[in-house]
């Protein structure tokens, strides 16, 4: 079925709709009603309740809720909320009119006044866990005041608070997010409810360390996902949601500072928010903005491993024996990161009610992150093959125990601008713009959006070299969780001849358009009072593009070693350990100073093998849906519903080809373009056995589009590295057919307890597929599809106050979460062609938990937080050997806060506590291939909040 096919029966049941609501809401009328905390900030997840019409609902995160199709009289309205008494009010409705309804729940409301206003008022969770008890599908709710709980300055960090997510590191901050075992272009990611396009260059992962945490007003996590959700979310969906319009007057402001230990450098941070109503309370605006500015860096270690040493033992290149050896480190790496990270975001909301059922609004956010770093590098790399012969090296008992080897430093920075100030410029940009609206016509319901998003990196003037020295001997530390080469020959700078300077200018840009409308009508199939019938539809349209290019410079004279430049020395405290020592370097302002445009100094020759990196793809998406929500008892009720998605993608990409000598020879676009319709249904069954426990089960179907690069028809040659990358513009998405419940008890003292167990069955999901090129003998990569892959697991969660425990122990807290994965995958084959069985599944993390217990009295708060996540594997490789794992993580952070006043409060975190690197292996675990340090962190600071 063509796409506008879809439209057109959408606006065609849209008219049916339209007219019998019309007729029907002359003889009903509406209400519509906002509930607000004493402070004024709105309260989400509260039951909305007309009993004498059994008609019930639930206010949204601005606190709102809709009853239409209402018989005209006076009824009562009763509000039901975690922890406070149910609040009553009388309404008088008429005919073809909307009544509006304001609400507030006070401190004189609550059952528990010791308990909420001492630890719990509505500034912090209990809004999250009302919401997540009234959601019909399962879904995981955090507020932001319960992110602020917790020392994370990024919303990646934030998220690894919630079951069954875990987190991958990039400079020591959460970056990329894995719901539930499936990797993070798996899941999807949006900024309320529009999709946050990505700035990486070949994958579809959201980059969580580019938002502050301080900028959202609440996480949604949906783990099972509804029909009028994007289906493209396999792991679930994470809704950011930012703040909203105030009911009155709010000012809050956040000034902070700190020092990272890895550098003793200072960190920068401060926000603030401001927002107000008008005095006829139609239109509320809020405006946000934040800064950080962390000067740190990291302590890196990578290595390569091998199996296989072949040597010239005849003076005979064609004719090379192989050495029985024990697996053995081929390469050495020490990586020196300077890094200071400058992160700002800047969001303004605004909405306008033009009367009780029409409400427009525009939400905007704008992200900027810059990363200036330099990396040094120091590595050694074992000659073997063509060079090498008997006597250059001994094996004993298997063990490779000396060699040669080829040593290298090199450089990543950048020029000496203002902004690069000698450093490579990493420059993130991600914006996102909506405007919407929510209107009322007789008893249909309608809201829509339409919204712009674009994300972009820029990597200009990156600037790196090498220097080479091959008259060196090392030995093998046997160290294999510290892998090492000592030291047998010293080198100077005069030992390490120049090789070459480059250049690179990268640029990547995700362009995405999208919008949508829903329609909803009250329908009561069953006798119960409260149903609805809900239709959408959805188009979305992205563009990606990314432009690389890259040159090397020769200079024509005077430099022959690193004798000759500027050098420097990092013999530092190490944290990777005390043998690890970078050494010297030409340093990154002599290189950031050097004129590459002087063709009298230097000699100028293209890097033609980049240009395959270069593509343009258009993706465009139509979506629509029907779904209906029926009480089937008093206690039980169902939500199901299918939703249909087109997919058509357009592509060109370049093969670059060289000849038999590797020189090139030419390049030309390779185009390609694809369709496909997916039609996912999907059920939701909610069981209240009592007021306060929930029992959830789901059947829903859901898919992953494959990456834009592995989507691209090119070709790339690395003759460096002996490897060719290919695309595959035939690849399926992959789809996943899901089996969730949970069951929740929510405390009346606010707290949960949750278990439940969920099953996914994976058709064609993605992995790289490594044989040897016929042509060439080079390591050849191919994303190919696999046969299946399962996906079981199990979690539990709770969170509670412990109030029921005398004296200074009622006011401690306990948050604990656990979640097991159990992910196998059939029909990856081995670079032999041979299937090679059971294996687990990349990205699945089996182990995950964590824990906080914390201490909140009237002005002093503390909290201790840990966070574990079990080894996986992140990528295959082409046989078991060569399979890279991301190891366990285990954070240890603590925060503690005291209020000088209502208004003012001092805080201080530190985070790191464990120094937990990040950890590579290879095949085993004793293998290291990398382990990166950050060091702890100290921050601490002031905030001040007016309500």
């Amino acid at each position: 079925m063509k796409p506008e096919i879809y439209l057109n029966l959408f606006f065609v049941t849209l008219l049916v709709a339209i007219f019998p609501s019309q007729a029907q809401a002359q003889q009903t009328g509406n209400i519509r009603g906002v509930i607000t905390d004493d402070t004024g900030l709105y309260v989400p997840g509260a039951t909305v309740l007309i009993e004498d019409l059994n008609k019930g609902t639930v206010t949204n995160f601005d606190g709102e809720f809709t009853f239409v199709d209402v018989k005209p009289g006076i009824h009562t309205v009763s509000v039901r909320y975690l922890g406070y008494a149910t609040l009553t009010r009388e309404v008088d409705v008429t005919a073809g009119n909307t009544v509006t309804l304001e609400i507030s729940l006070t401190s004189q409301n609550t059952e528990l006044t010791e308990v909420v206003l001492t630890g719990y008022g509505f500034g912090n969770q209990v809004k999250a866990l009302n919401t997540q008890k009234n959601k019909q599908n399962i879904t995981n709710i955090v507020s932001a005041d319960q992110v602020g709980k917790f020392p994370d300055a990024n919303i990646g960090d934030a998220m690894k608070r919630i079951p069954g997510i875990t987190m991958q590191v990039d400079q020591g901050e959460a970056r990329n997010i894995v719901v539930r075992g499936l990797a993070p272009q798996l899941n999807s990611v949006t900024l309320n409810g529009s999709r946050i396009p990505s700035a990486e260059g070949d994958n579809r992962n959201v980059q969580m360390d580019l938002i502050p945490s301080d900028m959202i007003q609440t996480i949604e996590v949906n783990k099972a996902v509804t029909p009028d959700m994007d289906a493209d979310a396999l792991g679930g969906s994470v809704n950011l949601i930012t703040r909203s319009a105030p009911s009155d007057f709010r000012l809050s402001a956040t000034v902070g500072s700190g020092v990272n230990f890895i550098t003793d450098k200072r960190i920068l941070s401060g926000s603030f928010l401001v927002g107000d109503r008008s005095k006829n309370k139609k239109f509320g605006w809020m405006i946000a903005a934040s800064v950080n500015d962390n000067d740190y860096g990291s302590d890196n270690v990578e290595a390569e491993w091998s199996n296989e040493f072949e040597y010239n033992a005849h003076d005979d290149e064609d004719n090379l024996e192989k050495a029985e050896v024990n697996p053995y480190v081929s390469q050495v790496e020490i990586r020196k990161y300077l890094v200071q990270r400058i992160r700002r975001s800047f969001s303004a909301n605004m909405e306008y009610a033009f009367d009780p059922g029409n409400t427009i609004y525009f939400k905007g956010m704008y992200n900027w992150r810059d990363d200036k770093e330099n990396r040094y590098a120091t590595a050694t790399e074992i000659i073997d093959g063509e060079d090498i012969f008997p006597g250059d090296f001994t094996i004993e008992n298997g063990d490779l125990t000396s060699f040669p080897v080829e040593a290298e430093k090199s450089l990543k920075g950048g020029v000496n601008s203002k902004r690069g100030e000698g450093r490579r410029l990493e420059e993130q940009r991600m914006q996102n713009y909506t405007l919407g609206g929510e209107h009322l016509f007789g008893s249909l319901k309608m809201d829509w959006m339409g919204a712009y998003a674009l994300a972009r990196e820029k990597k200009p003037q990156e600037r790196a070299y090498s220097f080479e020295s091959d008259d060196a001997y090392r030995a093998n530390s046997f160290n294999t969780r510290k892998p090492y080469h000592g030291i047998l020959t010293t080198l100077s700078p005069e030992n390490y001849e120049f090789d070459e300077f480059e250049e690179t200018n990268s640029f990547t840009e995700e362009e995405d358009v999208n919008a949508f409308v829903n329609v909803e009508l009250p329908a009561d199939f069953f006798g119960y009072g409260s149903g609805i019938v809900k239709f959408g539809a959805r188009g979305r349209f992205k563009n990606k593009t990314r432009n690389n290019d890259e040159a090397v410079y020769i200079p024509l004279s005077g430099i022959e070693t690193m004798a000759d430049t500027d050098v420097i020395t990092y013999n530092d405290n190490f944290l990777a350990g005390k043998k690890y020592i970078p050494g010297f370097f030409t340093s990154a302002a002599y290189v950031g100073a050097l004129d590459f445009s002087n063709e009298n100094e230097f000699d100028r020759e293209e890097n033609e093998e980049i240009l395959a990196e270069n593509y343009d793809i258009k993706e465009n998406v139509i979506a629509g849906y029907i779904m209906a929500n029926q009480k089937l008892s008093d206690k039980l009720s169902i939500l199901a519903g299918v939703r249909v998605e087109n997919t058509s993608v357009k592509s060109i990409g370049n093969e670059v080809i060289f000849d038999d000598e590797g020189d090139f020879t030419g390049s030309y676009e390779l185009k390609d373009k694809s369709s496909y319709t997916n039609i996912l249904p999907g059920v939701h069954f909610k069981y209240n056995p009592a007021g306060n426990t929930v029992l959830r089960l789901a059947w829903t179907n859901t898919l992953s589009r494959p990456n834009y690069i592995d989507l691209v028809p090119y070709r790339q040659v690395v003759q460096e590295d002996e490897r060719i990358f290919i695309g595959n513009s035939e690849l399926d998405p992959t789809t996943s057919m899901n089996f969730d419940f949970m069951a929740e008890h929510y405390f009346q003292s606010v707290g949960i307890i949750s278990g439940g167990m969920f099953y996914k069955s994976l058709k064609d999901f993605i992995y790289v597929f490594v044989t040897e090129d016929a042509a060439t003998g080079y390591d050849l990569f191919q994303p190919l599809n696999g046969d299946n892959a399962r996906i079981a697991g199990a979690e539990v969660a709770f969170q509670r106050r412990l109030d029921f425990l005398p004296g200074f122990a009622r006011n401690l807290g306990i948050y604990l979460n656990y979640t097991y994965v159990n992910a196998k995958a059939n029909g990856i084959t081995n670079e032999d062609g041979d299937e090679r069985g059971d294996l687990d599944l990349p990205g699945a993390a089996p182990h995950m938990f964590n824990g906080s217990l914390s201490y909140s009295g009237d002005k002093f708060s503390a909290r201790i937080s840990a966070n574990f996540s079990d080894a996986y594997l992140n990528e295959l490789g082409g046989e078991t050997f060569e399979d890279r794992y991301y190891d366990q993580q285990f954070f240890l952070d603590f925060n503690t806060s005291f209020a000088i006043n209502k208004n003012l409060r001092i805080f201080a975190d530190l985070n790191n506590i464990t120094n937990q690197p990040l950890r590579f292996y290879q095949g085993n675990r004793n293998r290291t291939m990398q382990m990166e340090y950050y060091g702890r962190r100290l921050t601490f600071g002031v905030k001040y909040d007016l309500f």
